[in-house]
């Protein structure tokens, strides 16, 4: 790969997937971090929605579970204004 083909390959923004059942429906506070999955890391936006999605649709019987997709790049890079994803 030449220098210009990895300049133009896109930075890793590491985004995090977790879930799990919570207090109440309304909060998003966890019944109990011990249980709480840890679905994985992910290079970008992308591939960490196709996760929670596939977690989210799993689990979608019980009403108090919930996954979410923590935007880690932003918590380690704050100054960063050019994260390139979605906020949700």
């Amino acid at each position: 790969m030449s220098d210009s083909d990895q300049g133009m390959q896109s930075r890793q923004l590491l985004h995090l997937v977790v879930g799990g059942e919570l207090k109440d429906v309304t909060d998003n506070e966890f019944k109990n971090l011990d249980e709480v999955d840890f679905v994985g890391a992910f290079p970008n936006y992308k591939a960490a929605y196709d996760a929670w999605k596939g977690a989210a649709q799993r689990t979608v019987d019980n009403a108090h579970m919930r996954y979410f997709i923590i935007h880690a790049h932003r918590l380690l890079d704050p100054d960063s204004d050019s994260d390139g994803d979605h906020d949700h």
